[in-house]
């Protein structure tokens, strides 16, 4: 099973809390994980095998930062939220899909159905987080004629080939310049307003939960609660996404133990 990571120095403590996950969870025997990056050092990397164990071959792909020039970054999105959308020009050409991970999720059932999408044409298979009337707002916002979903960037199952043949970063770089006045999350926004059309979307309840989608999955009278016995059960994958981090003492919700659990 092949992994996709993007960090950078200042991730690495997550890295290793969202790769043991996967170890203890994931379900497979082994993983080839491919981490995109700019500044890490021997010693990070060493940092990076050791966390991953030997369940995990890692291989360090160096992103030369200055194809980024110019894209919009701020401090809580960094110039390498953008390295995963340019993976496919980046990752060796014999992978024909790979998972890309944020690393602030939880793995905590096995991950081989999601893996197994039946993508066909799609380049990407993803969640999304917004409902019908944002999806309209943010199609209008990023000027997008079509019916497509605003999908999160968190958990991103690749197409790897229709990619190669599809994605050119030039494409990239002309919606990041001719729509970042607009942007509000800019990875996201780009996926989103050029490849809409182009994603399967996949259950975020199973496959990219947050605290924010299960309160707003338990607040509606339309269906029962899910509580945590459910999501131990159904849930693949958690995302700590947002400013509610379970690692911080601000949080509230009730994920989080999945993050302690892998804390040991």
């Amino acid at each position: 099973m092949n992994l996709l990571f993007s960090i950078n120095r200042g991730f690495l403590h997550l890295f290793a809390s969202c790769i043991r996950s996967i170890v203890n969870h994931g379900g497979e025997d082994h993983y080839e994980a491919y981490i995109l990056h700019s500044d890490l050092k021997s010693a990070d990397q060493d940092r990076v095998r050791q966390a991953a164990g030997e369940t995990v071959t890692c291989h360090f792909v160096p992103v030369d930062p200055t194809l980024f020039d110019g894209f919009p970054e701020t401090r809580r999105y960094p110039r390498q939220i953008y390295y995963r959308l340019a993976a496919p020009l980046l990752l060796p050409g014999n992978l024909d899909r790979v998972l890309y991970l944020d690393v602030d999720t939880a793995v905590i059932n096995p991950l081989r159905e999601l893996y197994d999408t039946d993508l066909g044409e799609n380049y990407f298979a993803a969640c999304t987080h917004v409902r019908k009337f944002l999806t309209k707002v943010n199609r209008a916002r990023l000027g997008v004629e079509e019916e497509v979903p605003y999908v999160n960037t968190g958990v991103l199952l690749m197409n790897l080939p229709v990619l190669r043949e599809n994605l050119r970063l030039e494409d990239i770089r002309a919606c990041a310049n001719a729509k970042k006045h607009a942007f509000l999350l800019p990875d996201q926004d780009i996926l989103t307003a050029l490849y809409g059309t182009k994603i399967c979307l996949v259950d975020a309840m199973r496959y990219n939960l947050s605290d924010r989608i299960l309160n707003f999955y338990n607040a509606d009278p339309r269906h029962g609660t899910r509580d945590l016995d459910w999501v131990r059960e159904n849930t693949v994958i958690v995302h700590y996404c947002g400013r509610n981090k379970p690692w911080k003492d601000s949080y509230a919700g009730d994920l989080g133990v999945f993050y302690q659990e892998v804390q040991g």
